[in-house]
């Protein structure tokens, strides 16, 4: 095997290589077997092989010697360049340094020769400035003006440039003596204004920019440089405005017009606020006056609705302009031509709303009031009626006559909407068209306007009607009836409270109204709240009365003492259940858990009472302790825990009445009944038909 260099480049595995080696020797492999295997042949192939690698290690050594020597002589000669670019480096630095301060001082001299050329150069101009303006000038003096440049109309603009300057120093000169030349040069000038802002008026109709940008420019020294401003800004209005879209026609004009002014005019901010100034003077103002005016004292509602659209689109207006350039003060800017438009409007917004509020707000009453058929009661009011409510509020008496509302509630949730609707716009009006200053004492007074409408007008109404519907706690019959108002009162005023927290108190929050506005809500709150109060109340006792008059006139007193078991109190239970299921209903919350615990309370009191009226015998006593079983079952469905225990106990103490006398003292100590008064005990042992013969007192002796 030939031996290279090659053999050992890498990837190389020494193992790999000496069994190839081994191999290709003859008698050297597992070829042939056993037999065939020569390690003589193999022992010598192994040494003639190392030989042939040292001798091309050796070759390769004195290669990598020789590549070595040739690469440290090419090294110095590397350096030895690299030393001789680095002198020429330096000279030609040097030579750059000298060839520099030259160049500065032969600046210098120039720049020193050019001053004096230009001392020596700047009066000569003068001079033939001076003279070239003094012979046009004599022209003008002897009226004659035979220069070229006064009567060819290609070179109007030097014409312009020479009689500008002779205006200027024709205003220095005695008027005595130079009257006449005087007059004739002010001629002259306004002239060639008039013919250049007819040029540049003919040029913006072509749509010459180029052309409308030189005569801006000579004209910028004139003193009608604002009459052609004007001039352009009437012209570039012409057909802008073919739409019915104020606004709309407004915001396309100044965008297409403000790209132009900057290519026109040397200060395009002046020329953009003159334009926009002057659309909001003219075309605005008439747009507004013209929408406002003819519906101010026709339809009050359209001219708030106009009023709150004008105002709102002419500051969304407003926004869009303040893109342009219009100057380092564009928003004060802007915010005046707003006000000078609808300051007028603005002044008297608040009395108008609140009149128009208030003769809304009575006419959607009196609307509904009329579909009822019904002529509102007049509601008292001073000492006589605080008096009356206070001692309907201690006695719970009906003050008045009882009257028939055939079921109706007198609230409306349409009318409620309505009125909440009116409010809502008026609150969105208040807060765009009102100051910032008096934001918070308008949205006040609106606020009022809608608590004496809804909450006094309405719902106060409708609650002092309930209270005069409810019966007496000792008719015959009860009525639900205030229930349906509890209900309907509840889901109003959550509505006007959803406006309250939603509407006003964003326009009131950081203001001192906030505390009379939540002060006053508290109130209307209170003044409802006792009214619901009495109503509810004197509606429980009205149910209770109904189940006593039940118990009263069906209960024999003999009932108990039954030869059968025939009794009334699953009517009694029937109405009971039927109550609790409209007080739950008519109510959420807290206030759910708060009447049904009342009622079950003086339901329990009224049984207990009723229960203590009678005589049991053992199987009477049974047949209570099955009605009061009945009775705990519709407790459950109070699902107050202080209700069912109240008849867990009366079931407890109903089972006194059946047991047997020699166990009444074990049951009289029982989980239930071991907390109760002794004297509540011996009373109900003392129902009992055998209490003197079975001298059942000794237990409580």
């Amino acid at each position: 095997m030939a031996t290279t260099a090659q053999l050992f480049e890498e990837p190389f595995d020494a193992d790999e290589y000496i069994e190839r080696l081994a191999w290709r020797t003859p008698g050297g492999g597992s070829k042939g077997g056993a037999e065939a295997f020569d390690p003589k042949r193999l022992l010598e192939e192994f040494e003639n092989h190392i030989e042939e690698l040292k001798q091309l290690d050796e070759k390769i050594q004195r290669r990598v010697e020789k590549l070595e020597h040739q690469c440290h002589r090419e090294a110095k000669e590397f350096a030895h360049k690299v030393q001789d670019l680095q002198r020429s480096n330096q000279v030609a630095f040097q030579h750059f340094q000298e060839l520099d301060e030259h160049i500065s001082y032969v600046a210098t001299k120039v720049c020193h020769l050019g001053d004096q050329l230009e001392g020596v150069n700047t009066p000569r101009q003068r001079a033939v400035e001076a003279q070239r303006l003094m012979t046009y000038f004599n022209e003008f003096l002897d009226g004659d003006l035979r220069s070229d440049v006064f009567n060819n109309p290609d070179k109007i603009k030097e014409a312009a440039d020479i009689i500008q300057k002779l205006h200027l120093i024709a205003q220095e000169l005695p008027f005595d003596r130079f009257a006449d030349v005087k007059a004739k040069i002010a001629s002259k000038y306004h002239d060639l204004e008039r013919q250049l802002i007819q040029e540049f008026t003919a040029a913006q109709r072509r749509g010459e920019i180029g052309r409308m940008r030189e005569v801006a420019a000579v004209l910028l020294h004139f003193k009608g440089y604002a009459h052609c401003v004007d001039v352009y800004i009437k012209q570039c209005q012409e057909g802008a405005y073919l739409r019915n879209d104020v606004f709309e026609d407004t915001a396309v004009l100044c965008q297409r017009v403000n790209k132009q002014v900057g290519e026109v005019f040397s200060s395009p901010e002046t020329v953009m606020s003159k334009l926009i100034q002057n659309i909001f003077e003219n075309k605005l103002q008439a747009h507004v006056r013209e929408k406002l005016d003819e519906t101010r004292h026709s339809d009050v509602e359209q001219y708030l609705k106009n009023l709150y659209d004008l105002y709102t689109r002419t500051t969304a207006l407003a926004t869009k302009l303040t893109e342009f350039n219009l100057g380092s003060d564009k928003h004060t800017f802007l915010s005046k031509l707003i006000k000078s438009i609808f300051s007028s409007y603005l002044e008297s917004y608040i009395d108008m709303e609140r009149d128009y509020l208030r003769s809304r707000g009575a006419m959607i009453l009196q609307r509904y009031y009329d579909s009822k058929n019904h002529q509102k009661r007049p509601i008292g009011t001073g000492s006589i009626q605080e008096l009356k409510e206070r001692i309907r509020q201690c006695t719970n008496l009906p003050l008045g006559p009882i009257i028939d509302t055939h079921g109706e509630t007198f609230l409306s949730p349409e009318l409620v909407v309505n009125l909440l609707q009116e409010t809502r716009h008026a609150f969105e009006r208040c807060h765009r068209l009102s100051d910032p200053s008096d934001l918070p004492k308008n949205a006040f007074s609106i606020f009022l306007l809608l608590v004496d409408h809804l909450c006094v007008e309405h719902i106060d109404y409708a609650l002092e009607i309930g209270l005069s519907a409810i019966p007496s706690s000792d008719a015959k019959n009860a009525n639900l009836y205030f229930l349906d108002v509890v209900q309907q009162a509840n889901s109003i005023f959550h509505l006007f409270d959803k406006q309250f927290n939603d509407q006003l108190m964003p326009l009131i929050s950081s203001s001192p109204k906030l505390a009379e506005c939540l002060h006053k809500k508290k109130e209307v709150i209170e003044q409802m709240e006792v009214k619901l109060d009495t109503g509810i109340d004197r509606t429980i006792n009205c149910m209770v009365g109904q189940m006593k008059h039940i118990l009263a006139t069906e209960q024999k007193k003999t009932d108990f003492r039954p030869e059968d078991e025939n009794n009334v109190m699953i009517h009694s239970y029937a109405k009971q259940n039927k109550s609790a299921n409209v007080c739950a209903y008519s109510m959420d919350g807290k206030n759910v858990d708060t009447v049904l615990t009342e009622l079950g309370v003086r339901f329990h009191r009224l049984i207990h009472e009723h229960l203590q009226q009678y005589s049991y015998s053992s199987m009477g006593g049974m047949l209570a302790i099955c009605d009061v079983a009945e009775y705990r079952r519709c407790a459950k469905d109070f699902r107050v825990p202080l209700v069912l225990q109240l008849f867990d106990t009366l079931h407890a103490l109903c089972n006194l009445l059946v047991v047997a006398p020699d166990n009444l003292k074990q049951v009289c100590s029982g989980e239930q009944l071991t907390n109760l008064d002794r004297n509540l005990l011996h009373a109900f042992v003392q129902l009992r038909v055998d209490y003197r013969s079975a001298r059942l007192g000794r237990h409580f002796s």
